[in-house]
């Protein structure tokens, strides 16, 4: 835990960064060209100019880049011809992260007191470092299109001790040399294992625990749409369509106790993504999720990496660990949920629209009837000097019925930030996000609430 805060806390001063390069050009004169190289050169001109790549080689098929590489990558790649099959091949990747949080809170609720405490007090926050985190990431080619996976929280905000995230299989050939099944092949993927369910297109661009490479804000959404689950995938890919049907068990964890409270979840994916020029890229993707009988569902919080926002709106008796979803809310359908979300994408040069459109319908157990979850959010990035550096702005709202509240609430948030590659494995991002709280009962610690301010964050992946 100490060499991983060590780490991510040196990469959020990038100014350090730039200093050292200057240190470096005292001796030998360095420049970053635009094909990601630094070319180091002899101050006496005596020797050779010397080539070093900024970019880690991808030895593994049919894999998203961790680093700046990965960004607008959904699905893991199907057309994959520049990576030659040459045997088994073991590859390791990292990402770290480290934020400085500069939030204010304040909200309305009455004063209810338990056993003496005033559990609708807000904490009292300041400003400094949170926690720092890292993934862990472990890949190998087992065979001709086929590759395993296995992702690793080495230190999260819920979970500060290393545990697995997901492991699974990842099939893009024929593991038998049939025509037919060869043919087949071309067109189909299958994913099978414990993994990162694909509702939706957003948990493609969300900060994952350590990985906050693709997501170009500090913040998940307000309802943040992310679980693993153990089951399998089927993809179809042609010709810009995809289709992907899969079932899985609904829960994060396997079991077979009270088979009369759980059933399979049904998930299915229809979309297009296609460059139509140069210059002009389109994707559009439709999902689905549905789960009729569940003990713990956790499409709405599965989520254990926590929140970048640490302790906004939480009383003064919760912890960082055990409140690690600040800021979020939650619809709380653990038992049955039919889940509805729709996600444009479009790309034009260095500009960027992405949208989330959202209805989920679910109950808890105990409810007698279903309630109704709505989430819309739109973002618009500008990327310029050679993607180096990039400016966005982002609006997410929520609204909906809540558990044991009788009226509809809601939430929305903007967020203004930009970000800086220092190299394409090393991200600078600063944010200023400001979200409000409508329509909770006086009783509620989120009544007349808000949270604004700055965030800054580092990122290191590979």
């Amino acid at each position: 835990m100490t060499t991983v805060r060590l780490i991510t806390t040196a990469l959020a001063i990038p100014f350090v960064i730039a200093s050292a390069q200057q240190q470096i050009a005292s001796t030998a004169r360095v420049c970053c060209t635009k094909d990601t190289t630094f070319v180091v050169k002899d101050s006496t001109a005596t020797k050779p100019a010397t080539v070093y790549s900024l970019l880690k080689p991808i030895v593994i098929q049919h894999a998203r880049p961790g680093d700046q590489r990965g960004i607008n990558v959904f699905e893991s790649p199907k057309s994959d011809n520049t990576i030659p099959y040459t045997g088994f091949r073991l590859d390791f990747g990292a990402a770290f992260a480290q934020e400085w949080q500069g939030l204010q809170h304040q909200n309305a609720a009455l004063p209810n007191i338990v056993a003496g405490v005033n559990t609708n007090q807000l904490m009292t926050i300041g400003h400094g470092f949170n926690t720092a985190v890292a993934n862990g990431y472990l890949n190998a080619q087992v065979a001709p299109g086929i590759r395993v996976a296995m992702t690793s929280y080495l230190s999260a905000r819920h979970h500060n001790e290393a545990w697995v995230k997901d492991g699974y299989a990842l099939i893009d050939a024929s593991p038998i040399d049939v025509p037919l099944f060869n043919s087949l092949m071309k067109y189909m993927t299958l994913k099978v294992g414990h993994f990162e369910i694909n509702y939706g297109d957003e948990h493609f661009r969300r900060t994952d625990n350590g990985q906050s490479m693709f997501n170009p804000f500090v913040g998940n959404l307000i309802t943040d749409a992310f679980t693993t689950e153990i089951g399998g995938e089927v993809y179809l890919r042609t010709h810009g369509f995809l289709g992907m049907a899969s079932v899985t068990g609904g829960e994060v964890k396997g079991s077979v106790e009270t088979p009369q409270a759980r059933s399979p979840a049904y998930i299915g994916k229809l979309g297009y993504d296609k460059q139509l020029t140069q210059d002009v890229r389109f994707r559009l993707t439709g999902s689905v999720y549905k789960k009729d009988r569940s003990a713990s569902n956790t499409l709405f919080t599965g989520d254990r990496g926590g929140s970048r926002y640490f302790d906004v709106l939480e009383n003064t008796t919760s912890t960082v660990t055990a409140n690690a979803w600040s800021g979020e809310v939650r619809p709380g359908f653990s038992s049955r949920v039919t889940s509805f979300v729709v996600n444009p994408f479009v790309k034009v040069q260095g500009i960027e629209v992405f949208g989330n459109i959202e209805t989920a319908t679910g109950k808890t157990a105990t409810e007698p009837g279903y309630r109704t979850w709505r989430q819309l959010a739109g973002e618009g990035i500008y990327r310029f000097a050679d993607d180096k550096l990039y400016a966005g702005y982002r609006y997410n709202t929520v609204a909906g019925s809540l558990l044991g509240i009788q009226n509809d609430v809601n939430a929305n948030r903007y967020q203004i930030g930009g970000g800086w590659f220092i190299n394409p494995m090393m991200l600078f991002k600063l944010e200023y996000v400001n979200q409000k709280y409508y329509g909770f009962p006086v009783s509620d610690i989120r009544r007349g609430g808000q949270f604004k301010g700055f965030m800054v964050e580092s990122t290191l992946a590979f």
